[in-house]
């Protein structure tokens, strides 16, 4: 029978890595892409060469965690060796674009949603700290800056609807790229007013294509009445703000006057070690190791939705770490550095006990390994945390009144 052990196909991976726990023997595709991340920053071409080869030789998308890193990382290293970044990612990018299907996306995220707590947990607790500010207004307008094709919203029309005599008017206005696709988001619509229909809530849909970036959004484009309490949904979105446009970005959603603002993030630093090739691997290696882990422990090996998270997970990584800060990329940031921005402009505000119950209650109908705990030190709000590992945080933001 075949040994499998990358250390015995190649014996040279073990006097490079030199492990000195056996435990750590399972980490070789995070140390061997370390490796070649330094001698990129060192511009050794001959160890460089190397160490690709052997990625190469290990790597496969359909392996185990370990080889499915290499795979996904041996790209954005080739790319980032050859400066080609930009271009592949715009390939990539594209390509997906064009094979892009809104009930294949849609299929996608709710099989996510059923086996793994990693978006609705953020969906829970936006949704009760939005229902909490809006509490006894008769028109509400929640601006929505996500990438979620508004799955979050039919157990917040749910929760509206059991008001009964008191049922308030809701306008929903979706921020979106273009790349989304306006049929894509013509049909969600048709979803939600549907929906809407049927639990007896007023309610109005509108989209706002936006071309290049968010950072160009504008209150003029949202179309604010004086008579509606405006709540801001930003779930994913802020790391989708180029870096040099982020406090902007926060002014501009202050100048709003939203009752409440809902953040949130998944809990990685991606910006502070922009500058450095090496620091910026290690944190990115970090980050996808344990979502990559996730996927394998909550989707069967077979699954059609986990390699297509997977997939995702490469073009990301190749934006991150091949494109030299053009922007193109999603970069996070850790809740510090989030609260940091944050607090120029808004007030955090807790999250009550219902909420804290729901998200609670949410954790329960998971696998073992996922906690929810309060964020501390310069952080605020909540961390859901997979195997001790903080991964997406959640909090809530009130505009500090002038």
């Amino acid at each position: 029978m075949q040994n499998t052990d990358p250390y015995h196909r190649h014996p040279s991976i073990s006097c490079l890595l030199e492990p000195k726990d056996p435990r750590e023997e399972e980490k070789w595709a995070a140390e061997l892409i370390q490796e070649c991340a330094k001698a990129i920053a060192e511009k050794d071409s001959s160890k460089i060469h190397h160490l690709l080869w052997m990625l190469n030789e290990l790597a496969s998308p359909y392996g185990d965690c370990d080889q499915k890193l290499a795979s996904y990382f041996l790209e954005a290293l080739l790319c980032r060796a050859t400066e080609a970044g930009e271009l592949c990612y715009t390939t990539l990018t594209s390509a997906a674009e064009k094979r892009h299907s809104f009930v294949t996306a849609r299929r996608v995220m709710l099989k996510f949603q059923e086996v793994s707590p990693w978006t609705t947990f953020g969906h829970v607790a936006s949704n009760g700290a939005i229902m909490e500010a809006m509490e006894g207004e008769s028109k509400l307008h929640i601006v929505d800056i996500s990438n979620t094709y508004c799955t979050q919203w039919p157990t917040l029309l749910e929760a509206l609807a059991s008001r009964g005599s008191d049922t308030p008017h809701l306008r929903l206005t979706v921020v979106a790229m273009v790349s989304m696709g306006g049929s894509v988001m013509d049909e969600i619509g048709r979803r939600m007013v549907k929906f809407a229909r049927l639990m007896g809530v007023p309610f109005e849909f509108h989209v706002v294509s936006i071309v290049s970036t968010l950072g160009q959004l504008t209150e003029e484009e949202l179309g604010l009445r004086k008579d509606e309490a405006v709540a801001v949904n930003c779930v994913g979105a802020l790391r989708r703000v180029s870096v040099e446009e982020r406090d902007a970005f926060m002014r501009m959603l202050c100048a709003l006057r939203p009752r409440v603002v809902t953040v949130v993030e998944e809990e990685a630093d991606f910006t502070t070690s922009r500058g450095d090739l090496v620091a910026c691997f290690e944190q990115c290696v970090r980050f996808y190791s344990i979502f990559l882990g996730m996927l394998e422990e909550s989707f069967s090996p077979t699954s059609n939705e986990r390699f297509m998270l997977e997939k995702e997970c490469s073009r990301s990584i190749l934006g991150v770490l091949a494109c030299n800060g053009s922007g193109v990329c999603e970069r996070r940031e850790k809740a510090s550095q989030w609260c940091e921005r944050l607090t120029e402009a808004f007030a955090t505000t807790a999250f009550n006990d219902d909420v804290i119950g729901d998200l609670e209650a949410l954790l329960e109908r998971y696998r073992e390994g996922w906690s929810l705990v309060p964020a501390k030190g310069d952080a605020a709000g909540l961390y859901l945390t997979w195997k001790a590992e903080p991964v997406v945080w959640a909090s809530a933001w009130k505009p500090i009144k002038p």
